[in-house]
């Protein structure tokens, strides 16, 4: 079993003995499983573990509904299945173990929005307006005189023949080009987007989760521009010695490893995916808690260095963000530590590329993120 401690949740859970307040037993569960599976980075058999040792102390489970009530539940719900392929000794449960299903990583991206942007109403196809008026796909009622260029889509019939009824009167009907009024439009601005975790060692060390709430902002952003932003993208991608994108129904599996921070790793691969976005406005969004250590050298090989500032690994970096801001790719770092000497690394990229750095720890990441993302929307168009 992990180090992780259930009882510290950072969301505010608060653990008393049981009284039924008229909640549907799996429901109360329910709750508290998406939190424990999220922290064990899809480990059933352990946040079952965990369910285990929280009922001990705080009476969670009971004579009418048990541990084995609640998981025969997941089953019979579609949350959770037997995997009925993969042989043991490979990567992942084995034969015969239970597997998350695909609805329940979407419950897990929708309560990682909750959690962090708070319960929003989906809008359906509604994008943020640009400040550029002209030919676009949402109407807002004001009128104008058909102009040379202008789309004959965006011509509005009823007002066009009300117009040459006055201009030409009944006898003499006729519809002309300068008769013909244009129902006005506001652009709704693309946004691509990359966003890049760090998934290096020191994200679970020092007895702080780091890693945790990283993949929760990126569930829960992943979630809000599916609802809320449909025609943006997003893209994962996680960076330890090297760099490599990940899957949106991977995000609850995120782990770290045994790896140094290969930033410039991280920034390439960003950089390749967002080149062959046909949209103008792109964006990178970068979630670390430490300084590059780490380049990969023409031969292969790592050079490594986690002692200070490496000048050379550095000068990688910042080159790598200048030649974002030739891209016209601005860079976002959310810098989730704040340790002195970072600071003066982060300065420095940050004004390589023009871009922005949150300096901050690991509360209020995911507003951050969430109100970075919208006013970069209104900004770009």
């Amino acid at each position: 079993m992990s180090n992780y401690n259930p009882k510290n949740f950072n969301e505010g859970f608060v653990f008393s003995k049981y009284t039924d307040k008229e909640i549907a037993p799996f429901d109360r569960v329910f709750d508290i499983f998406k939190e424990l599976i999220t922290h064990t980075s899809g480990d059933l058999e352990e946040a079952f573990n965990w369910l285990n040792e929280l009922d001990k102390e705080f009476g969670i489970f009971n004579e009418a509904y048990s541990l084995e009530d609640f998981k025969e539940d997941l089953r019979k719900r579609g949350y959770i299945k037997e995997n009925k392929d993969r042989e043991e000794g490979t990567n992942g449960p084995g034969k015969g173990k239970d597997l998350l299903t695909a609805k329940l990583e979407s419950v897990l991206r929708q309560f990682a929005l909750d959690q962090i942007f708070g319960k929003l109403k989906k809008s359906g196809i509604g994008d943020h307006k640009t400040k550029k008026v002209g030919t676009g796909d949402e109407k807002y009622g004001d009128n104008r005189p058909f102009q040379f260029g202008d789309d004959l889509s965006s011509v509005d019939i009823s007002e066009s023949i009300k117009n040459a009824q006055i201009n030409h009167g009944i006898n003499d009907f006729k519809l002309t080009e300068n008769d013909l009024i244009v129902e006005e439009s506001r652009h709704k601005a693309q946004m691509s987007t990359v966003l890049m975790i760090d998934i290096s060692h020191s994200m679970i060390l020092y007895g702080e989760d780091r890693i945790t709430p990283a993949k929760k902002v990126a569930m829960a952003l992943v979630e809000l521009i599916h609802r809320k932003y449909p025609k943006d993208t997003i893209d994962i991608i996680v960076f330890g010695n090297e760099a490599w994108p990940i899957k949106v129904k991977d995000l609850p599996y995120l782990q770290v490893g045994p790896y140094h921070t290969n930033t410039v790793a991280g920034l390439e691969l960003a950089m390749d995916i967002l080149r062959r976005k046909r949209n103008t406005n792109k964006q990178i969004f970068m979630i670390t808690d430490g300084k590059p250590s780490c380049i990969k050298m023409p031969n292969g090989e790592f050079y490594m260095n986690s002692n200070g500032l490496d000048e050379m690994i550095v000068s990688k970096c910042l080159n790598k963000a200048a030649e974002a801001r030739k891209l016209r790719i601005p860079i976002t770092t959310f810098m989730i530590a704040q340790d002195p000497y970072l600071r003066k690394f982060v300065e420095m990229f940050t004004a390589r590329n023009n871009g922005k750095a949150f300096l901050t720890g690991l509360k209020g990441l995911g507003e951050m993120i969430f109100e970075d993302y919208e006013k970069n929307r209104i900004k770009k168009i």
